[in-house]
């Protein structure tokens, strides 16, 4: 028997537990035991935008129900694969429940893709699955850094990389809503070690100030209220948050200073949709991460792209060391209230929430 978390992707706020049969297992295919997965605003940023970017396609659900996305670890369970043996872990994009079948492809040392006809038509970067024993990323010590940090990491990397690709468009600072959140943690970081030159400022709300100045990867956080003390510098912005009124406030104050406006995910579910249009200067513009790191890979091979993520993915898990506490929660219910809780906002974010189902 499999479980799954099935959320109405009209009201993502409305989860449900549901039962299925495994049945058997398909020719060439291979059976994931879903061990454990991270519960993140990144998940909420699946559902809001599951229709606009195909995210309820890789995992269906039935009707107007659909399973979101998670980053996490699973071992195998069962095999009909010649090169993929019970027992040997992998880490990657799995769904909200208790098991996943795979049809594994291209498989070298490293990983594998999961060829499922389905899964076809979406970015090939969520249908790889390293094997950890070939993984320069993994670290059985750190585990939970890696669902909690890891996937919004490598946002936070390519968004720094894009930006330092178009020469910061000119801009002296960085201004970053939801400064709190993690993917938003990560591109400060690496802008700070790579492109040192740019003046990092985190918009938070005034709940989170003080753990997203105890952080200490931003030169200045300001909650949201402060809008108006940001400087008359060159600047580009970054959303996480998708609040509408905020984005537009950072547009009026800064006007002509405001060198690129740039959406990544949603942290706020209500204010993102229309919300981005008829702004004073740039139009913002939406950030698709598998289509930079596609161009990365394509640039510097997979295992050089591989190598610089993981310097920095390293250098990353050192400086938020103890900043997040990790709490495991079992079960697939704790993964529907979880989820539920995250969509209204009332995860602390100080706690990284480690599901294990």
């Amino acid at each position: 028997m499999s479980q799954a978390v099935h959320v109405l992707r009209d009201d993502i706020s409305d989860a449900v537990l549901v039962d299925t049969d495994l049945g058997s297992l398909a020719e060439g295919a291979v059976r994931l035991k879903i061990e454990s997965f991270s519960v993140t605003a990144n998940n909420v940023t699946y559902a809001v935008a599951g229709d606009q970017m195909g995210y309820w396609n890789f995992f269906p659900g039935e009707g107007p129900r659909g399973v979101v996305p998670m980053w996490g670890h699973a071992r195998v369970a069962e095999s009909r694969h010649p090169e993929i043996t019970v027992g040997e872990r992998v880490y990657g994009y799995l769904p909200m429940a208790t098991h996943l079948d795979v049809v594994p492809g291209k498989v070298s040392d490293g990983g594998f893709m999961d060829m499922a006809e389905h899964r076809q038509p979406m970015s090939p970067i969520y249908n790889q699955y390293s094997r950890l024993t070939a993984d320069p990323e993994h670290d059985p010590a750190r585990e939970a850094q890696r669902m909690i940090f890891g996937p919004l990491f490598k946002t936070g990397y390519l968004i720094e990389t894009m930006f330092r690709t178009e020469s910061w468009f000119g801009a002296e600072a960085m201004v970053m809503t939801s400064a709190s959140s993690k993917t938003s943690m990560a591109l400060a970081s690496v802008a700070r070690d790579k492109s040192p030159q740019v003046r990092r400022i985190g918009l938070t709300s005034a709940g989170n100030v003080a753990f997203t100045e105890a952080t200490a990867l931003y030169d200045q956080v300001l909650s949201y209220d402060q809008v108006g003390e940001l400087e008359q510098v060159p600047t580009v912005s970054v959303d996480f948050a998708g609040n509408s009124k905020v984005l537009r406030a950072i547009h009026e104050h800064l006007g002509g200073n405001l060198a690129y406006s740039c959406l990544v995910g949603a942290t706020h579910v209500d204010g993102r949709i229309g919300g981005s249009k008829n702004m004073p200067g740039p139009q913002p513009i939406l950030f698709f991460a598998p289509h930079y790191a596609v161009a990365a890979i394509k640039e510097l091979g997979p295992k050089a792209f591989g190598k610089a993520v993981a310097e920095s993915w390293h250098r990353f898990l050192g400086e938020v060391e103890g900043t997040v506490e990790v709490e495991i929660r079992p079960g697939l219910a704790a993964a529907r209230d979880t989820f539920v809780a995250m969509v209204k906002g009332q995860v602390d974010p100080a706690v990284g929430i480690v599901i294990e189902p």
